[in-house]
């Protein structure tokens, strides 16, 4: 028997008004929005578990489950269930509604809470409800628990970085930290900044560390995956589209490899896969869109590229370089005037030698993340279907 959604629920309402002054990007409390979290406060309007719908914005429909402490704004739903029905299994439940589809059609589309909340669901019994939530919960679980062990990772390779190629304190020959051991420096005139002696200063179009990929793909035989920038956001890949290879679109047409970086090429756009000598599963499986610029990295400078593109520094530099009518973008020639340090091939090779195998355990936790995503997306309409 299907009942409408508010007949399962003891809230269905928006969340409050927030002054953006008292959003920030620290604080003790996550701020949601129609797209998600949008920062952090340090005052709170809502405490327990609920389902959160964004009712705004790019992502309008999206369902998120939530347990803790948050201010909810006007923007997000917030959806809390009666005592007979259980919130994370109406979380999941929803998420396979495409609830977009009801968005308004004014300039600003969105959801309108009354609408939604007269859908009609069929849903179990309490208890077939809680060990739905259980199953599928226990892979999210997971697969949160593997994206902070990344995260972590990731923290650790710029604090090397930092460490190392800002702050000149890298190994000299005798084990101890270069700068505060009185190690010798020249001025450069490009950086505008002293570097170790012996080193050189080049540029992100011709260097000596890598080359940049052109566009063409090989042959494929069976379906990939195209990688448009939108399934990328920072690090975290959304598979896109199935495609074969002789019905592709024009911008499926980068061919990943081992041993390379990739950056979206748009402005204020922070998308990066860095793929190491463990990823052929993802080169077999994807094909990247003509939006990423891809470099091949040379033997010992993979660790070190990977920090410099995904460095602050990188990402600004490129931002005031894109240019473009409708669409602001840098191409390969945009990228000589960002200068790029190139240390000595023996700080290469040690900085590698410390650093590669972060970067391979950062990939298998994504293979097993993508893994754990295939499970729960079998799993999820089948356990939504009773079966």
């Amino acid at each position: 028997m299907k009942v409408s959604l508010n007949s399962l629920c003891k809230r269905f309402n928006s969340g409050d008004r927030i002054e953006t002054s008292k959003v920030k990007l620290n604080g003790k409390y996550p701020v949601f929005g129609g797209n998600g979290i949008r920062g952090y406060a340090d005052i709170y309007n809502f405490d327990g578990r609920c389902a959160i719908i964004g009712r705004q914005g790019a992502n309008c429909g999206n369902v998120k489950y939530f347990h803790g402490r948050a201010f909810m704004t006007e923007h997000a739903v917030v959806v809390e269930t009666n005592e007979n029905n259980d919130i994370g299994y109406l979380s999941y439940k929803m998420s396979l509604m495409n609830l977009k589809r009801y968005q308004g059609q004014s300039a600003q589309p969105g959801l309108s809470v009354k609408i939604i909340s007269k859908l009609l669901v069929e849903v179990p019994e309490l208890t077939a409800q809680k060990k739905v939530w259980r199953i599928l919960s226990s892979i999210d679980k997971k697969i949160e628990n593997n994206t902070k062990i990344n995260n972590n990772l990731e923290e650790l390779m710029k604090t090397l970085y930092q460490r190392w190629f800002i702050e000149f304190e890298f190994p000299n020959d005798d084990g101890k930290p270069y700068k505060f051991s009185n190690g010798k420096f020249v001025y450069d005139n490009s950086l505008k900044k002293e570097i170790p002696e012996g080193w050189k200063v080049t540029n992100c179009y011709k260097n000596n560390l890598y080359t940049i990929i052109k566009p063409g793909i090989e042959r494929f035989e069976f379906d990939k995956n195209y990688l448009a920038t939108g399934n990328v956001n920072n690090s975290e890949i959304t598979d896109g589209e199935w495609i074969k290879f002789e019905n592709r679109e024009s911008r499926a047409n980068m061919q990943p490899i081992k041993n390379s970086i990739w950056f979206a090429k748009m402005k204020k756009s922070i998308k990066h896969i860095t793929l190491t000598e463990n990823s052929e599963w993802f080169i077999n499986k994807y094909v990247l869109s003509t939006g990423f610029l891809g470099i091949k990295c040379n033997e010992y400078s993979l660790s070190y590229l990977h920090s410099f593109i995904y460095s602050d520094y990188f990402e600004k530099a490129k931002d005031i370089l894109a240019h473009g009518a409708t669409q602001e973008a840098v191409n390969n020639e945009d990228i000589k005037s960002i200068r790029l340090l190139e240390p000595p091939l023996k700080i290469l090779k040690l900085f590698d030698s410390q650093t590669r195998d972060i970067l391979k355990q950062q990939m298998n936790i994504f293979k097993e993340n993508q893994k754990l995503t295939e499970l729960k997306d079998f799993l999820l309409p089948m356990l939504m279907n009773g079966q």
